[in-house]
């Protein structure tokens, strides 16, 4: 039976999520052909940011997250949403023509703001094959985010997006909860490693508290006012940056003078090892890093206000909710909210609640997925 994934590059998490997923169903060797589609070269046709910009959809939103221009987004949102309704009926049209030459069995959507063009296209031009949309967001961020009115099955990672869901009119038969956000197997396989050595051999005391700094794919400048007031807050840290693919950032990094010992890392596959490394992690709210914290016992540190994405913004809240970590409201506090994380009590208590959170979802759905085709 041959699955569509529909994945896009507008950040990493799409991808990988699709990636990952795709890799469980082989190792479980399930009767699948899983086709990993990109949206994007799919709607390239109708781009209408490619025809003022130049510059794809995708590499827009990439681009405002590498230069923080971020300040706003609802707005553009709202805004992305306008465009997209205007160019709905020639996006079905390009789908259905799509699903008619490929005929999958099935349809998966791993990416926001195109599923009710993607429902409608699925179900015009192949009225017996499910479609399913996969949240690789706690929450939704209604409207026309990731739940439709015209979505046929609903597979949510909270309970808050179950409730968002029901709210919208979804029968409870059409509605999946699994335990938490897709992760990369490699975050269930053991890291066998020399914490102590590790760390000496990579130019860090090997007794040292070290906290772990990333930003995604695309890397952020806050990772360097971070590094400063780090830098003066005595609290005897260490750090761990990865920059991701901005290698300015990394040379700016490199460059910058401190007290602390650190290391700095580009794009890298190997986050499971840095992690093994380190005792508490700092980034944005993106649901990947928290869930990708939490899987190695991390608690976290995030920043929630007009900067975030609106779509992270409910990331946060579960970060307090579930007392894994805390949320600062910028990062000029983060010293002193480092300092309130690593006061023994706490430290040992949010280290506590992040080893308690049992996340299995990239094995689970793919036993969602073969009850929905058995049902079709």
């Amino acid at each position: 039976m041959k699955l569509d994934f529909l994945f896009f590059d507008a950040g990493g998490g799409h991808r990988s999520a699709a990636q990952a997923l795709e890799l469980v169903i082989r190792q479980q060797q399930r009767p699948w052909e899983v086709r990993l589609v990109n949206l994007q070269e799919l709607l390239d046709p109708l781009d209408v940011f490619r025809k003022l910009t130049g510059l794809r959809l995708q590499d827009v939103y990439n681009l405002m997250l590498k230069k923080g221009w971020t300040l706003g987004s609802p707005q553009l949102t709202a805004l992305m949403h306008v465009l997209i309704r205007l160019y709905h009926s020639r996006q079905v049209a390009l789908l259905e023509q799509h699903w008619r030459a490929s005929r999958p069995e099935m349809v998966v959507s791993i990416v926001p703001n195109f599923n009710r063009a993607i429902a409608e296209s699925v179900s015009s031009a192949l009225p017996r094959t499910p479609f399913a949309t996969v949240l690789t967001d706690f929450a939704d961020y209604p409207p026309h985010f990731w739940m439709e009115r015209e979505s046929q099955y609903l597979i949510c990672g909270s309970a808050r997006a179950v409730e968002q869901a029901r709210a919208l009119g979804h029968p409870d038969e059409r509605i999946f909860r699994t335990s938490g956000m897709i992760l990369h197997p490699r975050y269930y396989e053991p890291v066998a490693v020399d914490r102590r050595a590790e760390r000496v051999r990579l130019g860090l005391d090997p007794g040292r508290r070290t906290a772990l700094v990333l930003f995604g794919g695309q890397g952020s400048r806050v990772m360097l006012e971070i590094a400063r007031r780090l830098d003066t807050c005595g609290l005897g840290l260490q750090l761990i940056m990865i920059c991701g693919r901005n290698e300015k950032l990394r040379r700016k990094l490199g460059e910058q003078k401190s007290r602390l010992p650190r290391f700095v890392e580009g794009f890298t596959a190997e986050i499971p090892y840095y992690m093994a490394l380190s005792d508490f992690f700092i980034g944005k709210p993106g649901p990947g890093s928290i869930s990708e914290a939490l899987a190695m016992k991390l608690p976290v540190i995030v920043e929630r206000n007009a900067w975030t994405l609106p779509q992270e913004r409910y990331n946060a809240d579960w970060v307090v909710e579930h007392g894994v970590g805390m949320v600062v409201p910028n990062f000029r506090h983060i010293g002193a909210a480092v300092g309130e994380l690593l006061a023994p009590r706490n430290f040992e208590r949010f280290r506590a609640n992040a080893g308690s959170v049992a996340n299995r979802a990239v094995f689970e759905i793919p036993d969602i997925l073969a009850g929905i085709l058995a049902r079709s």
